[in-house]
């Protein structure tokens, strides 16, 4: 029982005893006093529906206080999520994606990749020139250390993402923790989601870029051993032979 209610019951108590405390009581229930008549149960009947009438009116209010209070934590609930995180990880998957764009020589294209293999990485032909030869091996190595330098690069630039990704993951946990409501909770967990979506983007552009550079390498290993090959053969092939000829000292008969 609350506070109020209590004291509206006990001042109904209070006059529902008074008069019958008091001397004018004694006397019989229509007694006439002055003119006006005074009946102490209709009195008391008065006083009680008074009191109930009050009860009701605090009750009224009580209700509109809860509802008022419905209100305003409806009202947190819709509030927004003063930080956001967005544009700090969509700048650092672009950095990203601006690393992997600059591949040097052979890109992630899956036509010039298969061009490159056709050509440069294929099998050596017999009727490619020594010279010809020399620059394809040379080329190829130079595909091998551009690729192991984009690899490099990704990684570095990854790593300058990490700074980035630890002040953005304190500021959304903060931010979770003191949420006002259940939309800005879900915002915050919505945004450590995406920091984690993007640290995966990371981690999956460094094994990208380290796979290209690694099998670059195993390519120009394997071009090698089928240029060889082939330079093993012509080395070994039957030539003509020398052949005598006439040699003349001095030539201009001096």
């Amino acid at each position: 029982m609350t506070t109020k209610r209590l004291r509206v019951r006990r001042l109904a108590a209070a006059l529902l005893t008074a008069p019958l405390l008091s001397p004018v009581l004694t006397t019989p229930a229509q007694a006439q006093f002055g003119g006006i008549v005074y009946d102490p149960t209709n009195y008391a009947q008065n006083v009680l529906q008074a009191a109930r009438a009050l009860e009701q009116i605090n009750n009224q209010i009580t209700s509109l206080q809860n509802q008022a209070q419905m209100l305003i934590n409806q009202a947190r609930n819709l509030v927004s999520l003063p930080h956001s995180s967005l544009q700090q990880l969509q700048q650092s998957v672009a950095r990203t994606q601006q690393l992997l764009g600059e591949a040097q020589r052979i890109a992630y294209d899956v036509r010039e990749i298969d061009l490159a293999f056709e050509t440069t990485y294929g099998t050596a032909s017999t009727t490619t020139s020594d010279r010809a030869l020399i620059n394809g091996a040379k080329e190829r190595w130079q595909t091998t250390v551009a690729g192991l330098q984009d690899a490099m690069r990704v990684q570095a630039g990854v790593v300058g993402n990490i700074e980035t990704n630890r002040a953005q993951m304190s500021a959304l946990v903060g931010a979770s923790q003191s949420a006002t409501g259940a939309l800005q909770a879900t915002q915050a967990g919505n945004q450590l989601l995406a920091l984690q979506a993007q640290q995966i983007s990371d981690l999956t552009a460094v094994i990208a870029a380290q796979g290209r550079a690694q099998n670059l390498e195993a390519a120009q290993r394997a071009a090698a051993q089928e240029q060889a090959r082939e330079q093993r053969r012509r080395f070994l092939e039957p030539g003509e032979g020398y052949r005598p000829g006439n040699a003349e000292m001095f030539p201009d008969g001096g």
